[in-house]
């Protein structure tokens, strides 16, 4: 017989009339779509209560609340802007350890990780609500002169049954659904995440059987989008807990802060017919390549960002170990090195793309992701003395980086134009041609291939050497998150339209274009017999990027685009049991190597799906531009005195 240990975590506070909540006033009518009702970072909400898809706001309170266990062997207090938080730390075998925190430390709150050991991560148990409380008839909201009784949610929550009423599953859509919460992994009889793939026929699975941080995000997106919370609560706190385990390759350890690529829940003997279950992280020195994952912890960012915005509760991205993780991965980011540009440094192998293709240096999708995860923790850090240096710090790689990937990674028929007349050794602050490329570096390809109107940010800039291939994450990435300009933004979906036949062909959509070939694919790939021309992530098409296809189409107004590459899919997966990926250069087949019932592929279909029909909760996964960045400058900080800065050309590019 197995005994499984865990532990609860039990919050008692005190309870005010509403939920515990001060009453909020609203300054304007109430409607619908009023502006009132949207989601604020200054407010949160009770996941419970919703009006029409939109999240009621609430004031936060500073009562101070308590963490307890009799349980746990050791006890600490971290205070954070009048909250005590008592947390106390299990001691088992090599699966814990300690963490403190200098709250007041300027040079970005430093945190030492004591013991270096691993840390136990920790169950939360729900509290139901008082019955007394829950049917208080005297809680009203006022919203300006008019207030909403319980009744009333009565009436709008009937409102809201019958609204979601015209929106009926499909077959398709059920059988997905059955499928991705068959894939559904417990942890101490929580729900923590989705494995890989769950094809029932595999006979060596390898890591498919595991959850990976960046292939559960569009799970997440899925459950969040359907109600469901808890599970992506779980996910984001074990694997925070994660982040402090010990982790080397060759006797050497990576920077702190690093997040897993993956997990695996096992079962480890304590005693005589005892058992305990723990999580086994892989940070890289598991994996083909041995590479770690720089998009882990940036994706588990975006992903924060998401949870509050979809559920309307903030105090989960409030807590101290969760502002403390955050600031773990900033650090790591932003430390300071020999690189020059602003863009992150990463070695082949370190994103989606996970196996040697030529990608190193500075490759779009890391930098797409990179400013994304700047752009959420600047709206979720708490300011205080200890994080103004890095909340300024922030602000000033943000607005480096939009520049910078603008000015430099954005081609067009113009641009490649100004690339084939330039002059090459140019030594001085007013080169023009600032990288040395070498006009001969143009392939033939892209002379033919590019449209008239439309354009794309390339896969990756170095001194000397351009990337001048597609990258599809990357450059829808870039629309999300406004990395782009407005005017790129659009060129981007008008080049993807123009090329339909080869960045969507049978499949949606190519994880790159155009594939390697011959001797090239031979140097670059190291003769991968895996990446083979128009394979996997050689030229491949992966449905699972539907729906940030779909979510970039609704941002810019295009979603007949996103209907139309989500109706080619639907056709097809369920046929094809939800493969990993397609092969050959239209992506008519099935990939040769392609694991069955992916888990990222059914779920992309379904928040795509999902993302069609709630066009508002679309609205809070992407963001519009931020003027503000463009009048931030690091020159200004400077002390070179040199006076010539190129904010006027970023300014320049804005279409307002």
């Amino acid at each position: 017989m197995k005994m499984k240990s865990c532990y609860r975590i039990l919050i008692s506070r005190k309870i005010s009339p509403f939920l515990g909540l001060p009453l909020p006033i609203f300054r304007q009518p109430f409607t619908p779509n009023s502006s009132a009702f949207r989601f604020n970072n200054n407010f949160h909400t009770s996941p419970s209560t919703r009006i029409l898809n939109s999240p009621i706001i609430f004031r936060k309170t500073q009562k101070p609340f308590f963490v307890s266990s009799t349980t746990w062997d050791q006890s600490r207090i971290f205070p954070s802007r009048g909250l005590y938080v008592v947390a106390s730390v299990a001691s088992v075998r090599n699966y814990s350890t300690s963490v403190e925190t200098r709250v007041n430390d300027k040079n970005f709150e430093r945190i030492y990780v004591q013991g270096g050991v691993n840390l136990r991560p920790l169950v939360v148990e729900k509290i139901d609500l008082d019955e007394n409380i829950v049917g208080n008839k005297g809680a009203n909201i006022e919203v300006g002169e008019n207030s909403v009784n319980d009744e009333s949610f009565e009436e709008l929550n009937v409102v809201e049954v019958v609204k979601n009423a015209g929106r009926e599953e499909s077959e398709v859509e059920k059988a997905a659904w059955r499928l991705l919460e068959n894939a559904v992994v417990s942890y101490c009889g929580s729900p923590v995440g989705t494995r890989a793939a769950n094809d029932p026929n595999d006979k060596l699975p390898l890591n498919y059987d595991q959850v990976f941080i960046r292939d559960f995000v569009p799970s997440a997106l899925a459950f969040l989008l359907k109600g469901d919370g808890e599970i992506v609560r779980n996910f984001l706190l074990h694997t925070l807990q994660l982040q402090s385990w010990e982790k080397t390759v060759d006797c050497y350890s990576p920077g702190q802060g690093l997040m897993p690529a993956s997990f695996k829940v096992r079962t480890v003997p304590l005693d005589e017919n005892k058992f305990e279950e723990v999580l086994d992280p892989d940070f890289g020195e598991s994996a083909i390549g041995r590479v770690a994952p720089v998009d882990s912890g940036l994706w588990w960012i975006i992903l924060l960002r998401a949870y509050g915005k979809i559920t309307g509760d903030c105090t989960l991205q409030e807590r101290v170990d969760v502002q403390t993780g955050m600031k773990l991965i900033l650090n790591l980011c932003l430390s300071d090195g020999f690189d020059m540009f602003p863009s992150l440094l990463v070695t082949d192998g370190s994103c989606m793309i996970d196996r040697r293709m030529g990608i190193h240096g500075h490759p779009l999708e890391i930098q797409a992701l990179f400013y994304s995860a700047l752009r959420c923790s600047r709206e979720m850090l708490q300011l205080d003395d200890g994080s103004k240096n890095l909340v300024r710090a922030i602000n000033n790689r943000l607005s480096a980086l939009s520049f910078h990937i603008r000015e430099y990674y954005w081609v067009d028929m113009m641009k490649i134009n100004e690339i084939y007349r330039y002059k090459t050794e140019e030594y001085s602050t007013e080169a023009t041609n600032k990288f040395n490329i070498y006009p001969e570096q143009i392939p033939h390809w892209l002379m033919d291939w590019i449209p008239e109107k439309g354009g794309y940010l390339i896969g990756n800039l170095q001194p000397a050497h351009m990337d001048f291939r597609f990258f599809t994450l990357g450059n829808l990435w870039s629309i999300v998150s406004s990395l782009g300009t407005p005017k790129q933004n659009e060129a981007i979906l008008n080049l993807i339209e123009a090329k339909w036949d080869d960045l969507v062909g049978y499949m949606p959509l190519k994880i790159c274009y155009p594939a390697l070939e011959f001797e090239e694919w031979r140097i670059i790939t190291g003769s991968d017999p895996k990446n083979t021309p128009w394979s996997y992530h050689n030229g491949g098409s992966w449905p699972t990027l539907l729906w940030q296809f779909t979510l970039a189409c609704m941002k810019m107004g295009r979603t007949e685009l996103a209907r139309k590459a989500v109706d080619l899919a639907e056709r097809r997966l369920p046929v094809d049991h939800w493969p990993e990926y397609y092969d050959t250069k239209n992506g008519k087949f099935v990939g040769k190597q392609a694991r069955l019932y992916q888990t990222w592929t059914m779920a992309g279909y379904l928040t795509s799906k999902m993302l069609l029909k709630n066009p508002e909760m679309a609205s809070l996964l992407f963001w519009d531009e931020d003027y503000d960045l463009l009048e931030i400058c690091v020159c200004a900080l400077s002390k070179s005195g040199r006076k010539k800065c190129s904010r006027g050309a970023a300014k320049s590019q804005i279409i307002v």
